[in-house]
């Protein structure tokens, strides 16, 4: 993976649709330095691309300046590996075609790589996490959306186009479905996201009568923290929603596990470190409707990475093999 000690850094970036998260990466995999910014705060890329290497210059200046490293990688929603672009992200505030590849190279002067988010993620867990020596295995990130990477043969599968991989937006709900930022309705992403679990939330205090903690919090305000923080003080309500969340997603995976037959399915983001609360429920859903064939073979796991480093990790992957835009 690493070249010559000449250049013995790279960059990686997380791109989420509430923070980017950024650092610098040495060849043995550490993040050395880090920091972000708030991704809403931009409304144009180009002052997101200002801002971000406002703060990355300083890091780079403090490891002996751009001419030691080797590249910038870079996981961002809807990125696409073989074009650079980032394209149509439902959760971020730049719409249509972005070449968000060629707008940091020129901000840089070093060679960068981008892919999906998730697929970053799922590079990181392979290369220093839970699916270390793993070939066949699925990401699952459960943060403002639902990503996915796929790992197959030890491959990550982008397709024909660089998009394949998006689980998230599997229908889950046929009748009256939520709408998705996608546009469509009944998505994964709608239900089993952080924002679709305080989505649930309060759909649930309206529709029943019960006493909750929740019903302290103005509706608009809820985040899947509240109801996290609710379950472990006993608020049944709470509870009851992380079990129609967990459900969800455990019914969704059971196909997906039809699908690739991973030697296990990785859980990464805030709403994965909610533990039994979403265990549990995701668990028994996959027993209940996994094909016999597949019943007891996938492991369901949780991140081994702290926070944005799986992501932050992978994308960095992609620094050491990246080719400047001709």
């Amino acid at each position: 993976m690493v070249t010559g000690i000449e250049k013995p850094y790279v960059l990686g970036m997380d791109i989420g649709g509430t923070n980017s998260v950024f650092g610098v990466v040495d060849q043995r995999g550490n993040v050395l330095v880090s920091d972000s910014v708030k991704t809403q705060e931009y409304t144009e890329v180009l002052e997101y691309v200002a801002a971000v290497t406002a703060k990355i210059k300083p890091m780079v200046n403090q490891f002996g300046g751009i001419e030691k490293f080797k590249g910038f990688g870079i996981g961002a929603p809807n990125g696409n590996f073989y074009s650079g672009t980032i394209e149509f992200a439902p959760n971020l505030p730049w719409k249509g075609v972005i070449r968000l590849k060629k707008l940091f190279e020129d901000a840089l002067g070093i060679p960068c790589a981008l892919t999906n988010d998730a697929n970053a993620a799922a590079i990181g867990e392979m290369t220093y996490g839970a699916a270390r020596g793993m070939k066949d295995f699925i990401m699952i990130t459960l943060g403002t959306g639902v990503g996915s990477g796929i790992v197959a043969n030890g491959q990550l599968i982008y397709g024909h186009d660089g998009f394949a991989g998006e689980l998230g937006h599997v229908i889950v709900r046929r009748e009256n479905g939520r709408l998705c930022g996608c546009g469509r309705k009944g998505c994964l992403e709608a239900y089993c996201s952080a924002t679709g679990v305080a989505r649930t939330a309060r759909e649930f205090l309206v529709s029943r009568s019960e006493p909750s903690l929740l019903r302290n919090i103005p509706a608009d305000d809820i985040t899947s923290k509240d109801v996290y923080d609710a379950a472990v003080k006993g608020d049944k309500l709470a509870a009851e929603i992380f079990e129609f969340t967990g459900t969800l997603l455990g019914e969704a995976l059971a196909d997906f596990i039809a699908f690739s037959s991973p030697e296990a399915i990785i859980l990464f983001g805030g709403l994965a470190k909610s533990g039994d609360y979403i265990f549990k429920p995701v668990q028994k859903a996959i027993d209940d409707n996994v094909l016999p064939i597949f019943k007891g073979k996938t492991k369901l796991l949780l991140s081994e990475l702290k926070d944005a480093d799986a992501a932050v990790l992978g994308a960095s992957a992609l620094g050491w093999e990246a080719k400047a835009e001709e």
